[in-house]
């Protein structure tokens, strides 16, 4: 790829799927391949219940969009899973995390270009900063907000979606090659390797993250049951909506109704951020949650779980910490590409004497291991 040409949005002709025959064609297609280049957009935004709206797929000779709103994509299982074809993303963590919630994926031989950037120490890793620093491309920023999950896609949007992909095989090749010079290829395959175990969480709604609201701290314990009241409704219509709560009434809305507890529908209209929909539509149900509020006790501020570590192994984490934070700047990278914050914790509190009892605690691979172990345990037995 020829880094002096401008590319300026070029328009793409992906192939557009949406049918188990053209789904099944495409599953020969890539299976014959030994690169594939992939992506997903979701509906977050949009959406209670996210979704993956599309994902996109590239090889050396094509684009293909598939839409998984029109079409039963559970059949792309052995290709997410077949070792011998890697499947090149850019941040694969938030799609793993969707294609498993979603399908069940397993995912095997990941190549990640942000993760790859990270560890060669490139400071913009970014798509679209590696994209124009490599390629002379810059992306139209305005459809990160799209809405995915509407049909049908624009033009624009689709192109834009393709691009996510298809400059991924040869911005590959670049990194392959920076990889080797910098003799950090093993390294980055163990990171591949481990951003593949990545497992969703099942989305729960808890009336105690109320807290999480802002100044609900600051508000009288009278107004914060109040505030909760709104928040578990607020939950509710979201739901049955099917839309982020942020998007029915949002945060500093809910902690005005609190403050203020507005006991009429023409009260309610005086509230900042409440729109008319919902106030025709949910304007009653606000005014018996203000009610039910002003009745309930006040609230009690949940005690903590996450128990403080004693001084010895926090001092040990210090010590782990400041030997990682000191590698990576001479390194220049970001200090979790060494080893992140929550290893360092596991092994202050083991405080392992031997190569072997490190190994058993299970949070460095092997390269990792071979690399940083035994300076680990001199760290740790306070050798400098």
């Amino acid at each position: 790829m020829n880094a002096s040409i401008h590319y300026t949005e070029p328009t793409l002709r992906p192939d557009w799927i949406d049918t188990p025959a053209g789904l099944e064609k495409l599953i020969n297609v890539l299976s014959n391949e030994s690169l594939v280049a992939v992506d997903t957009e979701s509906d977050s935004l949009y959406s209670y219940f996210e979704k993956v709206c599309l994902i996109q797929f590239s090889t050396q000779h094509n684009d293909y969009l598939v839409d998984p709103l029109a079409v039963d994509v559970s059949g792309l299982a052995p290709f997410f899973a077949n070792a011998s074809i890697q499947k090149i993303f850019h941040a694969a963590e938030y799609d793993f995390l969707s294609l498993k919630r979603d399908y069940g994926f397993e995912f095997f031989n990941l190549f990640d270009t942000m993760l790859a950037a990270r560890i060669l120490g490139w400071s913009h890793y970014g798509l679209g900063s590696l994209l124009n620093n490599h390629f002379n491309l810059k992306l139209d920023k305005r459809f990160q907000r799209y809405n995915w999950g509407r049909r049908p896609i624009s033009k624009k949007a689709l192109n834009y979606a393709c691009l996510d992909t298809h400059y991924l095989i040869p911005l590959r090749e670049i990194q392959i090659r920076a990889l080797n010079e910098q003799n950090r290829l093993q390294e980055a395959d163990e990171a591949f390797e481990r951003m593949t175990q990545v497992e969703p969480t099942i989305k729960t709604f808890d009336p105690d993250d109320f807290w999480r609201v802002k100044n609900s701290r600051e508000l009288h314990p009278p107004e914060q049951a109040v505030l909760r009241e709104l928040f578990v409704l607020r939950d509710k219509i979201a739901r049955k909506l099917d839309r982020p709560a942020f998007k029915v009434m949002n945060d500093a809305s809910l902690v005005e109704l609190a403050r203020v507890q507005p006991s009429s529908l023409n009260a309610l209209k005086q509230t900042k951020g409440l729109g008319s929909k919902l106030i025709q539509h949910n304007g009653l149900e606000i005014l018996e949650a203000i009610s039910h509020g002003q009745m309930a006790p006040p609230p009690k501020y949940p005690a903590s779980h996450h128990h403080r570590p004693d001084d010895r192994i926090l001092n040990r984490y210090e010590l782990l910490r400041r030997w990682r934070n000191e590698l990576a700047a001479s390194r220049g990278v970001e200090p979790d590409v060494i080893m992140n914050n929550q290893a360092l914790m596991s092994i202050a509190k083991k405080n392992p004497r031997t190569m072997g009892t490190l190994t058993k605690i299970g949070v460095l691979g092997d390269w990792q291991r071979e690399t940083y172990g035994q300076r680990l345990l001199q760290v740790l037995n306070g050798q400098s």
